[in-house]
């Protein structure tokens, strides 16, 4: 076969129709899309499938009505942060500027007929009436109330002496023998007094003095040393003028080997930036309500040698309670 012959037969055969598989030198067949479905998207082939239920802009711009009543909304709490603040900034100014004493307490005669009224709305607020409970109704024994106040802890004594289980489950005697309520203030203990009657009428075993709690002395008993079984003192040490020596006291007249010192108070926070806050108010609200709420709970009771059985803390720290009893010898 001649040259132009041969060229002429291998030009036929490339014109002729590719009957087997596609030859796709290496490169993988990429897939056409097939015709269009009736409502499908007309978005471009490289659109993301996700984006075809998105609405129209129009349907999901905010409306006129609702941004104005945002705008108010933003602007009236501004307002109100903006009032607060200026109001703080007020009485920090005017509590700073006061020379209040260390003593404080005699506050507490003028208040006292208003106090319940003027602490009833927070102690519900910080649910205390469930934290004074589970403190009270661990007293046993002859009973010491320091700063008994109006007597808020009254309704939560178990009173009269009885056998029974102990918080470890140890068999024990359980209940109140007696109990001494002490204030500096008269009129709240006259009220304290009043209120103790018509919950316990038949209760006879207890005591009512006016009295600093750094004077009090061990119960009456005849030859042999005499101890209370139980203290019990709530919110007393901020209105102390010396509360580290006031418990050092109170743990002399506490039993050595199973009494305690059981302590509900408020003080100092955890947080820092509160702590400013109690401190530049302190000044005002000690004059106002006798109270330094200002004072380290936590330091006063290590300065003051007692053993610490208990800790706890509520209300960003604000919150204290303890359960103390006398150091022992080692």
């Amino acid at each position: 076969m001649s040259a132009s012959r041969a060229g002429r037969a291998a030009l036929k055969r490339a014109k002729a129709p590719i009957t087997g598989a596609p030859r796709t030198g290496g490169k993988i067949p990429v897939e056409r899309p097939g015709p269009k479905t009736p409502g499908a998207s007309s978005l471009p082939n490289r659109a993301n499938p996700h984006l075809l239920n998105l609405k129209p802009d129009d349907e999901t711009r905010m409306s006129p009505r609702v941004m104005t009543a945002l705008g108010v909304g933003v602007l009236g709490i501004s307002a109100y942060c903006g009032y607060l603040f200026a109001s703080y900034k007020r009485e920090v100014a005017q509590s700073q500027s006061l020379d209040i004493p260390r003593d404080v307490s005699d506050r507490y005669n003028h208040t006292a007929g208003t106090f319940d009224a003027d602490v009833e709305m927070s102690e519900k607020l910080m649910r205390m009436g469930s934290k004074r409970k589970s403190l009270v109704q661990r007293a046993r024994g002859d009973v010491l109330e320091v700063s008994c106040g109006t007597g808020r802890n009254l309704e939560y004594y178990k009173l009269g002496e009885k056998r029974g289980l102990d918080e470890k489950d140890r068999v024990g005697m359980r209940g109140c023998r007696s109990v001494t309520f002490v204030d500096l203030s008269p009129q709240m203990v006259d009220i304290t007094r009043q209120k103790f009657a018509k919950l316990h009428p038949a209760f006879q075993d207890v005591v009512f003095r006016a009295q600093d709690a750094a004077d009090v002395p061990p119960p009456p008993t005849q030859g042999k040393p005499a101890y209370y079984d139980t203290v019990v003192q709530t919110m007393g040490l901020c209105s102390m003028p010396d509360p580290v020596g006031t418990l050092r006291h109170l743990g002399t007249i506490v039993e050595p080997r199973k009494g305690e010192i059981l302590l509900l108070e408020h003080g100092r926070s955890h947080y820092d930036w509160l702590n400013r806050v109690l401190d530049n108010l302190a000044p005002a609200h000690a004059d106002r309500h006798g109270c330094w709420w200002n004072r380290d709970i936590g330091q006063i009771v290590r300065e003051s040698g007692l053993e610490v059985v208990e800790e706890q803390r509520w209300h960003f720290g604000t919150t204290w309670k303890y359960v103390l009893r006398p150091a022992t010898n080692s």
